[in-house]
């Protein structure tokens, strides 16, 4: 069986380094399915959730939250550089929930006072708390 690795680093070092059969992830043009023999590419990464499906077993899917990046595809090797990245086991789904809601109470502040840049980090920050509440829910 033809096989890809796949990893995902971050400024912390590897956050996940695994063999998969498939993987889905969604870059900023859109959603993208890769299988072994994949044409090479680099391509910008959204803040979204990584779906790898493991060799081991076709029903193990591992989850991880990868806040934005890059993704390189090369001679069946996947590999990822992120901002922050994680795997859905390790997501603290309560601290999640506090980081979405401060980041609402902050969308809003921004919000009344005109605060355009702010706006747009506690945006980003929402985005990220949210992706992680779905991945730590698969």
């Amino acid at each position: 069986m033809t096989q890809m690795t796949v990893q995902v680093v971050t400024p912390d070092g590897i956050c996940y380094d695994h063999h998969a059969a498939f993987v889905q992830v969604r870059t900023t043009e859109g959603e993208l399915g890769i299988l072994p023999g994949h044409t090479s590419l680099i391509a910008v990464l959204a803040v979204d959730e990584l779906k790898v499906r493991r060799l081991d077993d076709e029903h193990h899917v591992d989850w991880v939250a990868v806040n934005g990046g890059v993704i390189e595809v090369s001679n069946d090797t996947i590999q990822i550089i992120a901002d922050s990245a994680e795997r859905q086991r390790d997501i603290d789904v309560s601290r999640a929930e506090r980081a979405k809601q401060r980041a609402e109470q902050d969308i809003e502040e921004a919000h009344n006072k005109h605060l355009i840049d702010q706006e747009k980090r506690a945006k980003i920050a929402l985005q990220r708390a949210i992706n992680r509440i779905n991945v730590a829910g698969k």
